[in-house]
């Protein structure tokens, strides 16, 4: 376990990491496989990297931890590899701060609530229902259509509000 996943205010004390990313990519594998979608070695290593702290990962840290790691690849490259997590539900991109956050239920198709510490970068995901419904009743009344809602919601985890 890295420090910086030992400071995600979010995460249960008793998280085990290890297990956590194998689960994450072993979902993405089968998900992938049942879709017929093509998860190859690059797509799999962004996918990594992103769940490697849980934190928000910027598509340049993903690309200097590729080129560290000896695997040479332009923007572009990287780019591509999170398009293609997007659209596979397996990952989520956080338009505030520029930056992609792993998927823990790419299964199921769901709107995002996210709370993000302005602090520590610890982000937890509501996916609430009963706030997605509000969101689609609120639009309706107003003539919108609503086809696709993500809520970022920045403030201080816990630890960070009480200076620590």
């Amino acid at each position: 376990m890295t420090d910086s996943t030992l400071a995600n205010q979010f995460l249960p004390p008793n998280h085990d990491h290890g297990d956590c990313v194998a689960r994450a990519m072993a979902t993405a594998e089968a998900l992938c496989r049942d879709r017929g979608l093509r998860f190859t070695r690059l797509r799999r290593r962004v996918l990594e990297l992103i769940w490697d702290s849980h934190k928000p990962v910027g598509a340049y840290d993903i690309l200097e931890s590729l080129n560290r790691s000896g695997k040479r690849a332009a923007p572009p490259t990287v780019y591509r590899a999170l398009g293609f997590l997007i659209e596979a539900d397996l990952v989520h991109r956080l338009n505030s701060l520029n930056a992609f956050i792993g998927c823990a239920d790419p299964q199921h198709s769901h709107s995002g609530q996210f709370l993000i510490c302005r602090e520590c970068l610890s982000v937890a995901e509501l996916d609430d229902s009963d706030i997605s419904a509000l969101v689609l009743a609120k639009a309706a009344g107003l003539g919108f259509s609503a086809v696709d809602q993500m809520l970022e919601i920045q403030g201080l985890c816990r630890d960070c509000a009480r200076g620590g």
